[in-house]
């Protein structure tokens, strides 16, 4: 079996106003192609709440934290994906990072 080098993970929890979910789902596709112009970006998934449907959380895969905290949220690509989930939102995201051991 291939082992593949881990990376750093974001996980945001994200609210989403009532009725707006189809749209938002849209938005995020759009979103992660802005995210796949960042550097050290790896991958995203984006999951549905299942006992909450207005929640979702989105995993980012970051060849680091910095790759993300400075590189992409000091970037005008962070400027285009938060324009781009921003209306949706019914709250501020939860942001945490993981880490391989």
């Amino acid at each position: 079996m291939k082992i593949e080098k881990l990376c750093a993970v974001e996980q945001a929890a994200l609210t989403v106003r009532p009725g707006t979910q189809p749209d938002f789902e849209v938005a995020v596709e759009k979103g992660i192609d802005i995210l796949a112009r960042a550097d050290g970006f790896r991958w995203a998934h984006l999951l549905h709440g299942h006992e909450a449907p207005d929640t979702y959380v989105l995993l980012v895969g970051w060849d680091s934290v910095e790759h993300h905290t400075v590189g992409f949220a000091g970037s005008e690509l962070f400027v285009e994906w938060r324009a781009q989930i921003a209306p949706f939102l019914a709250g501020a995201p939860t942001v945490a990072h993981y880490t391989p051991t």
